[in-house]
């Protein structure tokens, strides 16, 4: 009776004395509720806007300006050289005041426009600052003097409590990296991968290009670096993504898990009312801009710009390029179970739903015991299939009507639910159980994930979850920072009752959730049936394997004086030679946050160092003091390669936007088309962890998170993801299609195994003084074990 009770709470009736209106007390003050509720919300963020516009200033500082400003009018000392009289002079209404009057509002005019001179003067040093990035290049445990003086001049300028984007008014733009440096880096990187004809050939052709079309391409590219915030993102998110017409299922969503070996209580409904809520907070704190801003070394900021566009974001399909649509304040989301969508308001009286209500909800939705609709059960597969059948079935059949209603409702939620009707999760005692859950998260059934929207909550009948992410709008650190805060949220600030209930009190009057309305024809159930059988041809053929790697972890990759993220990708360079007899180009994905706009830039690990080292590991006549001093070479490269791409001189992204523009231009580059046109066949990428702390792993060890991964990339190679989870551990997700013969996804993780293992071993004879004789490089190849 709560939806009829709801809906009755306003009547009026046309009498032949005039109208009878009837309000409902309960409807009016929920009305009036929400109006303050939303007032305050702009009261807020525009409180934070203003904060974060002005910083690394404060609007108290505007008013020590003023007062002091006013002060000196009364001590007769012009401290504006004359420049409040010049305002007094030239003030249209001076006229209509007293003296008095004119020199007080000139006074402040002056103090407010030296206020905002400052204001920029101190973005534009800290621009200038943030600029130096030789600090990266620096041993570890070693800081020069000049940095240290960088960062107590960071320290400085960075103000106090800073919000989520009260720093992006002063992150440098990424730099264009020359051509010739591009070129040469570029021929560095292929030059292990190809033999001395392939090579000469491909020197030709770069030199070619160096001293032809090239100067012309950086010219324009030099000149949108210049005018655009980015010059490369817009690029990449358009040609990367969004104009791809393969499904993005499996090609490009990625996944992300839950806790590894905790999961706090094993019912469904209320696990994802917990996460639910602790979603809507941290979207709160979003949208308000409260979130910290990230900072590498605790002291330098990166970009958050990725953020803004986590929530109430759907990728809209077109016949020739998708969209990203981003709304503002989505007060619902959208819940699939078992073939049915529902519609789930998530705020009351101008509040979040608490968890308990969120429970109750979900709850309603799993006791519903109603069929689908025709066409309604596998209707999400569109979006699993290829783009341009769901675009045209989109543009015929839901542009009208309920049909029209109801995708809308889907597509402007803040999110979207599965509740799903599998068990899914870590298991040691189940063997595949990791395969499983992935590739639940990476594919599911392929018609109950709506891939296009920014990210997809799974939440399993044991009550496990997991997110399926769409990878357009941002990158996996983004999404990770959020599930790091649900996650700790849900565990150590929600909790559960004894009964494995949300906690608190039920509002039992809140309206059910309401089922979406659709009609769809025969012809569109054919297109869902078709790309449904295509999208589970693309789901059978992946081949997926995790590896939880115990043996050692970052704690004693460290003791022995290396960079862990080089050390697996040395160990990975050994498994893929151990796998496939030979070496492939091989993509790692780093970051360039640094930079305003950034995203991403690729290291590729595969270098001459790393090949000269793996082949040492396979000779028999090499001894370990040998290999070691090739691996301390070839993780000196990787870590130098990390820290150019870092910083913006990367090879691939600056090429990518030169072949852009070579198109732009309609001028034709056979050293571009050949370099864009070379397959990944191992790619990888590190999931971050602990981005904010908020979970001491050392005094809670069991809650870790599984991290993520990604379908591969080339249909003959290896997708590989990886996470360090604390001192102890180092979770890899492979993924390869079964479709080729040369790929194994659990022999590759066999290897892994085993190149990590190999690669320690070399650590574990040499004494100190040894390994510091290698470290300088004063060793010969040909000395004995010791």
């Amino acid at each position: 009776m709560a939806e009829a009770h709801q809906a009755v709470g306003f009547e009026f009736t046309v009498r032949p004395d005039g109208l009878d209106i009837k309000l409902s007390q309960e409807v009016i003050k929920n009305i009036y509720i929400s109006g303050v509720t939303a007032w305050r919300k702009r009261a807020i963020q525009f409180k934070n806007g203003v904060l974060a516009g002005v910083y690394p200033a404060s609007p108290s500082s505007w008013l020590i300006v003023v007062i002091a400003m006013i002060s000196t009018l009364y001590i007769r000392v012009d401290l504006s050289l004359g420049m409040i009289d010049l305002i007094n002079e030239n003030l249209p209404i001076r006229g209509y005041m007293s003296m008095q009057t004119q020199k007080v509002l000139c006074a402040i005019l002056f103090a407010t426009g030296l206020w905002l001179f400052f204001i920029y003067l101190l973005r534009y040093s800290l621009k200038a600052l943030l600029s130096y990035h030789a600090w990266i290049f620096e041993s570890h445990g070693k800081m020069s003097s000049s940095t240290k003086l960088w960062l107590s001049l960071i320290k400085m300028f960075s103000g106090r409590r800073p919000l989520l984007y009260s720093f992006q008014a002063s992150l440098p733009r990424l730099p264009v990296p020359s051509v010739d440096d591009t070129i040469d880096r570029y021929l560095e990187s292929v030059r292990a991968l190809l033999d001395d004809k392939r090579y000469k050939q491909m020197e030709m052709l770069a030199n070619d290009f160096r001293n032809t079309s090239a100067p012309q391409l950086q010219r324009y590219l030099l000149l949108k670096s210049w005018w655009a915030t980015n010059y490369v993102s817009d690029w990449w998110e358009e040609y990367i993504y969004l104009r791809g017409r393969s499904p993005i299922m499996v090609n490009s969503n990625f996944y992300i898990m839950d806790l590894l070996y905790i999961t706090p209580t094993q019912r469904q409904a209320a696990r994802a009312g917990n996460v639910v809520h602790a979603m809507l907070q941290y979207r709160r704190k979003l949208e308000r801009g409260e979130h910290a801003p990230l900072r590498a070394l605790g002291i330098v900021p990166m970009c958050s710009s990725q953020m803004e566009r986590m929530f109430n974001t759907t990728r809209i399909p077109g016949i020739e390029t998708d969209i990203v649509q981003h709304l503002t304040d989505r007060k619902h989301l959208v819940v699939y179970h078992k073939g049915r969508f529902f519609q789930v308001w998530l705020y009351t009286g101008g509040r979040h739903l608490l968890p308990s209500e969120l429970e109750m909800q979900f709850q309603r939705i799993l006791n519903d015991t109603t069929e689908p609709q025709p066409g309604e059960l596998k209707l999400a597969a569109l979006t699993a299939g290829n783009r341009v059948p769901w675009a045209r079935a989109r543009l015929k059949y839901f542009s009208q009507g309920v049909n029209k209603a109801s995708l809308q409702t889907v597509e402007s939620s803040a999110f979207f639910l599965t509740l799903d009707d599998e068990a899914q999760g870590y298991d040691p005692a189940k063997t595949g159980s990791l395969d499983s859950y992935a590739k639940s998260l990476l594919h599911g059934k392929c018609y109950d994930r709506w891939f296009d929207k920014s990210f997809n909550l799974i939440s399993y009948t044991n009550g496990k979850m997991g997110i399926n992410t769409e990878h357009s709008w941002a990158d996996a650190p983004i999404i990770g920072h959020m599930w790091e805060y649900v996650l700790a949220t849900d565990c150590f600030h929600l909790g559960y009752t004894e009964e494995g209930h949300c906690k608190g009190d039920v509002n039992k009057g809140i309206p059910h959730p309401t089922r979406l309305e659709w009609q769809i024809p025969k012809e569109c159930r054919e297109t869902i049936e078709s790309s449904h059988v295509f999208a589970k041809q693309i789901a059978d053929d992946v081949d997926f394997h995790g590896c939880l790697f115990s043996e050692f972890g970052k704690g004693l990759i460290k003791k022995c004086r290396t960079s862990p993220d080089a050390f697996i990708q040395l160990a990975l360079q050994l498994a893929q030679f151990r796998d496939q007899g030979g070496f492939c180009l091989t993509y790692e994905s780093s970051m360039t946050r640094m930079f305003r706009e950034g995203r991403t830039e690729t290291v590729r690990s595969c270098t001459s160092e790393a090949v000269d080292f793996v082949r040492a590991m396979e000779e028999e006549d090499k001894t370990n003091v040998r290999r070691l001093e090739l691996f301390r070479k070839a993780a000196d490269k990787h870590q130098n390669m990390y820290r150019l791409a870092m910083t913006g001189s990367g090879i691939d992204r600056h090429l990518f936007c030169l072949y852009i523009m070579s198109k732009y231009l309609g001028m034709d580059s056979p050293f571009l088309k050949q370099v864009l046109s070379e397959p990944w066949k191992l790619s990888t990428s590190q999931t971050p962890q602990q981005q904010l702390n908020l979970v001491d792993i050392n005094k809670f060890p069991r809650y870790v998170g599984a991290g993520g991964g990604f379908g591969p990339v080339a249909d003959d190679g290896y997708g590989v993801s990886y996470i360090i989870v604390g001192e102890n551990l180092i979770t890899f997700h492979i993924s390869s299609k079964f479709s080729s013969p040369e790929t194994d996804s659990f022999r590759f993780g066999q290897n892994i195994r085993k190149a990590m293992l190999d690669i320690q071993s070399l650590f574990k004879p040499i004494n100190h003084k040894t390994e510091l004789q290698v470290m300088n490089g004063g060793l010969q190849s040909d000395k004995k074990d010791i």
